[in-house]
């Protein structure tokens, strides 16, 4: 007896995202647990509810766990790694879904005018809290 099972191309298809993507450029920390595991600071290239897009100069494993916290704002979650891409000349393109984010995404306006302070140095104004769409 002869069963075949499997035989064929696969089937293609599509599932549309749930989130809205927003292209907002956030510094982040990256953090892998346990010692020697990795950090990283970096910046997301785009934001969602339940993922972001995030440069890196380090190869993650995919399905690594990850805590990615916001350098401003109190934005943090425990993240897994869906995807670790080679982006020629600059590293790699990290898609991290976010599992578990608390607070919220705060990022400096594109025509913030820095303010000076006594002393003489500068700093950019208080920067927007950002609400992501669900």
């Amino acid at each position: 007896m002869n069963i075949q099972i499997g035989t064929g191309d696969p089937k293609p298809f599509a599932v549309p995202r749930r989130d809205v993507r927003v292209p907002i450029e956030v510094g982040i920390h990256l953090i892998a647990p346990g010692a020697g595991s990795g950090k990283e600071s970096t910046f997301t290239q785009d934001v969602s509810a339940r993922g972001a897009k995030v440069l890196s100069a380090k190869r993650w494993k995919r399905n690594q766990r990850l805590t990615i916290t916001a350098l401003r704002g109190g934005f943090q979650s425990l993240a897994r790694v869906a995807y670790c891409k080679p982006v020629p000349g600059t590293g790699f393109a990290v898609g991290l879904e976010l599992l578990n984010p608390t607070g919220k995404w705060i990022v400096a306006r594109a025509d913030a005018n820095e303010m000076p302070l006594s002393g003489g140095a500068a700093v950019a104004p208080p920067a927007p809290s950002v609400r992501i769409p669900r």
